[in-house]
């Protein structure tokens, strides 16, 4: 009598890939190499959206798209909700790749920076720590956003804070005053009132902002001079102005005059 063995399959591979602001070039190469050897492809999208911005940054490169599948990211300020999403993602993709399949996972911007992939890759971590898994670098939307308005985000010594647009004016007053430069995120409908404390600060002109980076209705604005909360529209189109941006501010502390 003849035995057969049947070999246990091996695990395939998890790689978060941070796919870059919004323009397909800025996409890394290894990335591209990662995505076309994917078996399933996550393309996170917002419940708000139509479509995954990460997958509009791949239009037009050469991948295989028909492995995508789309899934909701969540980020509603609720610890346990976003933990519990997270949790239950990980344990799919776990499950996905012991069954030797290859898993990608897209996310805009660099992979690790402000990204909902921080949660998932710390899920995976408690779910399945003997699976392979890694990360991948992509490029930042201040970085992007910097090189196409010449802003320079740090010289020498100089002080530069990344962060989130708080909702305290005061806080951010201070973070300007203690900061060469700040790198503003997430501004969203805040837009009008961070313009107007820029006015008061008299840093309009040394601000830069950055909306919808390689995407259609892209702006970029080396100079906010002739934006002030008064100038934008009304409604909605002045929150989707501070949606998907970025604002660059020098402060005065090392103000230049360029």
């Amino acid at each position: 009598m003849t035995t057969h063995i049947t070999s246990p399959t091996a695990p395939g591979w998890f790689a978060g890939l941070g796919v870059g602001p919004g323009q397909p070039g800025l996409l890394p190469v290894a990335s591209l190499d990662v995505l076309r050897g994917a078996d399933v492809i996550y393309a996170p999208r917002s419940r708000v959206s139509q479509a995954s911005v990460a997958l509009e940054a791949l239009r037009d490169l050469d991948f295989p798209a028909g492995r995508v599948q789309e899934v909701e990211f969540l980020m509603d300020g609720d610890d346990d909700r976003i933990g519990g999403h997270y949790a239950a993602l990980a344990e799919q993709i776990a499950g996905q790749q012991r069954q030797g399949l290859n898993v990608a996972y897209l996310t805009i911007g660099d992979a690790m920076t402000y990204s909902t992939l921080g949660y998932l890759v710390g899920a995976l971590r408690r779910a399945a720590p003997d699976l392979p898994r890694r990360v991948l670098p992509g490029v930042t939307s201040y970085a992007a956003a910097a090189a196409l308005t010449g802003f320079a985000l740090g010289e020498g010594r100089e002080r530069v804070l990344i962060l989130p647009c708080p909702d305290d004016l005061a806080q951010l007053r201070a973070d300007i005053a203690s900061h060469d430069v700040v790198v503003l995120m997430k501004v969203g409908r805040r837009l009008p009132v961070v313009l107007d404390l820029l006015s008061e600060l008299d840093l309009l002109e040394h601000c830069a902002l950055a909306h919808r980076l390689g995407l259609d209705g892209e702006v970029i604005l080396p100079s906010l001079e002739s934006l002030r909360s008064d100038t934008l529209p009304d409604g909605p189109d002045a929150a989707r102005l501070g949606y998907l941006s970025v604002l660059l501010i020098r402060g005065a502390r090392q103000r230049r005059f360029a």
